[in-house]
């Protein structure tokens, strides 16, 4: 989605999907999944298999949910980043930081171009945002990834497995502005031709969505 001239300036250039409506996020979210969100970013962070001491990166951060409990998870000696090209999402996630005294560096950027030096993280996560880019963008996003990861870093994926049966035709557009056709079952192929290792997928607690994990060569 193109940026509009009120937040052209502010918002990162990319040709994914830009969220508009931030102040919001957090309550449809919470509708949508049935008040279970909470426990899924609970669950994301606990299979990433974080650990005290990493620098980590959350990309397409949104409001912020899953890098505060990251942050939590390294510890003090531990680094937590966190992108998105949507300045409104990056200002929500900033002041809700804030308010809990958690020492995170959000910034405004798009996946295709990540403000890192190479070898930064030890994980990179990217939670319900992969649906948001065309493949090619995908692509260009985990390269990007792969570079700043260091050797042996670990990339964690959460996203919409591909639609089946009733309940999930209904649930996912409640989540996204486009069919889905394909899901998490997807992306294995793509995070391979990237360049990554040890690549593998399955799916999460919550019935509508799977994850991919790998590993940056090393």
């Amino acid at each position: 989605m193109l940026a509009d001239s009120k937040h052209a300036a502010a918002d990162a250039p990319t040709r994914g999907r830009l969220i508009r409506w931030a102040r919001f996020y957090d309550l449809f979210v919470a509708i949508a999944t049935l008040g279970r969100a909470a426990r899924i970013r609970e669950q994301t962070a606990d299979l990433a298999g974080l650990r005290p001491g990493q620098t980590v990166l959350e990309v397409g951060c949104g409001s912020g949910e899953l890098t505060q409990r990251a942050r939590v998870r390294v510890g003090p000696t531990g680094r937590i980043f966190g992108i998105d090209p949507s300045s409104e999402m990056i200002a929500v996630a900033r002041r809700k930081a804030a308010k809990a005294h958690l020492d995170i560096d959000y910034r405004v950027a798009a996946i295709e171009s990540l403000p890192f030096a190479d070898a930064t993280f030890d994980v990179v996560l990217s939670s319900v945002m992969m649906h948001h880019l065309p493949d090619d963008l995908k692509s260009l996003g985990l390269a990007e990834i792969r570079r700043v990861l260091k050797p042996g870093g670990h990339l964690f994926i959460v996203d919409f497995k591909r639609p089946t049966g009733a309940f999930a035709h209904l649930a996912v557009p409640m989540l996204v502005d486009h069919g889905m056709a394909d899901g998490t079952e997807a992306l294995p192929p793509i995070v391979a031709a990237a360049g990554f290792t040890d690549v593998e997928s399955g799916d999460m607690p919550s019935r509508s969505l799977g994850f991919v994990s790998a590993r940056a060569p090393g």
